[in-house]
């Protein structure tokens, strides 16, 4: 065997080490948390003109908090670091998606805490999660009702993780590279 294809071959090796091991009989919450300390650039891919601020930032997810029940993801946008999705698996394996919004001293937004519920055990690929009674609650309150028929969404492949926002008229998702993780950034406003 040629020197050169013993280095690929030690390459191949070294890089198939380093990568997750996720299964697809794994649940999404498991596969996702094989991600554990990493961080992903992502972008922008549904194409509302609402969405432009947003195109025109670095887009960063940090799989920063991993325990057997909760994952907390912080997304930043920029230097915007207000912003962590917060996945719960319940007691009969669906998931919960909550979206903790803080101000940069660490106080919570107004607008926080709002998500909802996976219909039954979440899938090893794609969760769906309406907003529950409480989120809508919230954006009653505080003069948003459109957002009462949000559905969130989490897509996990192999190599990208998509996450999503959908109702009537309204269509916003972003997706990262989970083949290239980044360097892991600054923690998110609030935490400890």
């Amino acid at each position: 065997m040629s020197a050169a294809r013993i280095l690929l071959l030690g390459m191949s090796l070294a890089m198939a080490a380093c990568a997750p091991s996720t299964s697809p009989d794994q649940d999404l919450f498991d596969r996702l948390s094989a991600y554990c300390g990493q961080a992903f650039e992502g972008e922008v891919t549904s194409d509302d003109p609402r969405d432009a601020d947003f195109a025109s930032e670095r887009l960063v997810m940090h799989v920063r908090e991993c325990t057997d029940e909760t994952l907390r993801i912080p997304f930043h946008v920029g230097e915007d670091r207000s912003r962590t999705w917060v996945i719960t698996r319940l007691p009969d394996d669906s998931l919960r998606l909550k979206h903790d919004h803080r101000h940069e001293d660490g106080s919570e937004d107004v607008l926080t805490q709002y998500g909802g519920d996976t219909e039954g055990a979440a899938g090893s690929v794609r969760a769906d999660f309406p907003a529950d009674a409480e989120s809508q609650a919230l954006f009653e309150r505080e003069g948003i009702p459109v957002s009462m028929d949000n559905v969130w969404s989490i897509t996990l492949t192999e190599d990208s993780f998509v996450y999503a926002l959908d109702r009537p008229s309204r269509h916003f998702s972003v997706a990262f590279d989970l083949t290239e993780p980044v360097e892991t950034p600054p923690a998110p406003w609030g935490a400890e």
